[in-house]
């Protein structure tokens, strides 16, 4: 007879520095205003929120001023699973370890929307209809990319055809689901965060736009110039067995959140969790979800933005354009989908003074979280960009004051700085 695990624990050992990892290019917090003991209180806060059995791998990359001064794993990529058998095969997650980010993606499709708005290519009142003109009718004539970006689109809930994993690069496939996309509001009246819709949206505007796939020009514009080695939509066939597993944890939802989470999602949440370790959905393009990371690429990402598009002496975008992109469209407004105020910006979860999604005191944070624990974002008053992965995909559970007491010590160890690089830029 099996063991009942109602929360659907991972199984933690006692000894955690077995299996956790750690990069070798970790640089001296002191150098950048940081302490070594600071950052073992930052892990400890990790390995913490490990201990709540929530996730079966979590990794963290913490960069101040550009240098990384934390980028460590623990848990395993593969094999640590709750239902995975004690004595079953296991491999360890590390710092090099890709995993899929899901809604972080929405952050990276948003900074390929204001790169192109940058050369001149489109600019965000631009209507929908401008560049898809199958997309009139139904409400969503008026709709713009602003809006799309932004989560006041009215367009919120996900048509489960545009999830068929045979077909996720099929142009066609958007243009069929379209008349679907009926707006539950007035175009720019409310907030209902768009869970994938908007990024499918925003992924074709690109392609007409372009001519090209919206990973290939993420490529062409952002990754290859810096080099990347993750961070697009997806990935290559032979890069799959690489790319660590999602696992469904903690207390199944129960209605009504089951219910709400399956309609913004276009199915139930153990079965997207399920979902995401297909490998049709890790080659496909889902640009408001499949974004495959490590949390160090995602941590850098970020640091391109704090530092007002420059990043290793290569420009990719002008410091104007990030503060248009992070210029706030809601303040705490309530989220008709997510069910809680939120500040939004035209792409980007901004932070706040105290109920903040970075911690406490990060009002002029922006970033992005990611299904269900995920999270990447910069604080550009700390120098600061951060890059969080947890594999295991609860709703509710006993981790959640642990990641809230997380985010707030990274914070408490990077001061802020008077004069940070973007507002000089």
């Amino acid at each position: 007879m099996s063991r009942v695990n109602p929360l659907r624990r991972v199984r933690v050992p006692r000894d955690l520095a077995s299996i956790t990892t750690r990069s070798e290019h970790e640089a001296d917090p002191e150098r950048v205003g940081m302490s070594t003991a600071g950052i073992d209180r930052i892990w400890t806060g990790v390995e913490r929120l490990f201990r709540r059995g929530m996730s079966p791998a979590i990794t963290l990359t913490v960069r101040r001023q550009g240098e990384v001064v934390l980028d460590r794993a623990i848990g395993w990529a593969r094999g640590g699973g709750p239902s995975d058998p004690r004595d079953g095969e296991r491999e360890l997650a590390t710092p090099e370890t890709p995993f899929c980010t899901f809604s972080s993606s929405k952050a990276v499709t948003a900074t390929v929307m204001h790169v192109l708005a940058e050369r001149g290519l489109l600019h965000l009142s631009d209507r929908v209809t401008d560049f898809i003109p199958e997309f009139a009718g139904g409400g969503r004539d008026s709709i713009t990319v602003a809006q799309v970006l932004s989560h006041r689109a009215g367009i919120p809930h996900l048509p489960r055809s545009m999830m068929d994993l045979e077909r996720l690069e099929d142009p066609e496939r958007i243009i069929e689901a379209i008349p679907k996309l009926r707006s539950v509001h007035r175009p720019g009246a409310a907030v209902a965060y768009h869970t994938v819709t908007g990024g499918f949206v925003l992924g074709e505007v690109v392609r007409r736009l372009t001519g090209k796939d919206i990973r290939t020009v993420l490529a062409e514009e952002i990754l290859h110039p810096l080099g990347f080695r993750w961070m697009n939509y997806g990935v290559a066939p032979e890069d799959v067995p690489l790319v660590g597993l999602a696992y469904p944890t903690g207390p199944p939802a129960m209605p009504p959140v089951s219910g709400m989470l399956a309609r913004a999602l276009g199915m139930p949440i153990d079965e997207l969790t399920l979902l995401s370790n297909d490998p049709r959905l890790l080659t496909g393009i889902v640009p408001a979800g499949n974004v495959v990371s490590t949390a160090n690429e995602m941590s850098r990402f970020m640091d391109l933005l704090r530092a007002g598009g420059t990043l290793d002496g290569v420009k990719v975008m002008a410091p104007r354009t990030i503060r248009r992109a992070t210029v706030e469209t809601s303040y705490h407004e309530f989220d008709r989908t997510l069910g809680f105020p939120i500040r939004y910006s035209h792409g980007f979860m901004l932070g706040a003074k105290t109920m903040s999604l970075y911690g406490p005191d990060t009002d002029e944070a922006f970033g992005h979280l990611g299904f269900t624990n995920v999270s990447m974002w910069a604080d550009p008053r700390r120098e600061l960009a951060v890059g969080f992965i947890t594999s295991g995909k609860p709703v509710l559970g006993p981790h959640l004051d642990a990641l809230w007491r997380l985010f707030r010590r990274i914070g408490l160890e990077a001061p802020k700085v008077a004069d940070p690089e973007l507002f000089r830029a």
